[in-house]
């Protein structure tokens, strides 16, 4: 595996040495004065999947010797995370994470710690924006580009014409996905139509999932965001007997993701290795404040891979221990 400086990098495991090999353990630590970080994100940690950037954020915080404080709003609200920015800002901690699902609409609480001499890090969402957005690296995956694998993988079973199933419409990473997939299907001759569903509402998503198919019969697959499109999407195809007419993949996994693609009622799932986007962080900004040490990349990649029925038996296991 190479690292090229000053352009996109897969995190693989050469660099998760080189970062574990500068940073002190929670005991060599104790000479030192203990760090905060926080944490804002447009996901609740009580979501199946930033429970497990929040695990990720915890261990490492645990190694390097800091206190991680995890703050979302209750719903995707970008007025409600803004002003969260905004009062993280004023506590001054020691590092700032955060995701960017709309960077315009963030960009003032941003600009406000660069002001204050806030060293951030942004992960998950925001990759496009986040050095003229004033971040210090980028942890995630190109939305854009991981729809487009999504799309192509798809296409190679079969599927011409689908749905991309939005849980967050106006969040600008869940419609880059939905872009990349359609441009994928599109060349190769399919086609891909958005369907916005209901985040906190999985009966009304599964409806408008089942009224979507029948009114289309021809629809051969469906592409969920996330799992909470997914679940609904599936439950759908299981009422109406659909499981193996019409190919349902997602975005990220939990439990029952992972049992549905061992048992073939889901095609796969993409993976942008949440755990790594909440473990990196805490790592990097400690070494930037204590050493100034920082990656010269734009962008650590975490994704996307994939899990299928090839690999899903380990990662079942590991999702049980909340690391995947």
């Amino acid at each position: 595996m190479s690292i090229r400086f000053g352009a996109r990098l897969w995190a693989g495991p050469l660099v998760l040495v080189l970062l574990l090999g500068g940073c002190a353990t929670a005991e060599d630590s104790a000479g030192e004065a203990e760090l905060r970080f926080v944490f804002v994100t447009h996901g609740q940690a009580s979501d199946p999947f930033w429970s497990v950037v929040q695990n990720g954020a915890i261990a490492a915080a645990r190694e390097v010797g800091a206190r991680v404080e995890y703050q979302a709003p209750d719903s995707f609200d970008l007025v409600t995370m803004a002003q969260l920015i905004d009062a993280a800002v004023a506590s001054r901690p020691d590092g700032l994470v955060v995701s960017i699902p709309d960077a315009e609409a963030l960009r003032p609480s941003l600009e406000a710690a660069i002001a204050a001499g806030i060293p951030m890090v942004s992960i998950n969402s925001g990759g496009d924006a986040a050095r003229e957005l004033g971040m210090l690296v980028h942890v995630g995956q190109s939305e854009y580009e991981a729809g487009y694998a999504g799309g192509e993988r798809l296409a190679e079973t079969g599927v011409r014409k689908a749905l991309c199933i939005n849980q967050e419409v106006g969040n600008l990473a869940l419609d880059s996905r939905c872009a990349g997939f359609t441009a994928a299907l599109a060349a190769k001759g399919g086609r891909a139509t958005l369907l916005a569903t209901e985040l906190a509402d999985p009966t009304e998503s599964q409806q408008r999932i089942q009224a979507a198919l029948r009114a289309d019969p021809a629809i051969d697959g469906l592409l969920s965001l996330g799992p909470t499109g997914a679940l609904p999407a599936l439950r759908a195809l299981r009422d109406m007997g659909l499981t193996q007419a019409v190919r349902l993949a997602t975005f990220d996994a939990s439990p029952e993701i992972l049992q549905a693609i061992d048992e073939g009622a889901i095609a796969f799932a993409l993976d942008q290795q949440q755990y790594m986007q909440g473990y990196f962080p805490v790592v990097l900004l400690a070494l930037y404040v204590r050493n100034e040490n920082m990656l010269a990349n734009e962008m650590i990649r975490t994704g996307p891979g994939f899990i299928t029925r090839g690999n899903v038996a380990r990662l079942r296991e590991l999702t049980r221990q909340g690391t995947r």
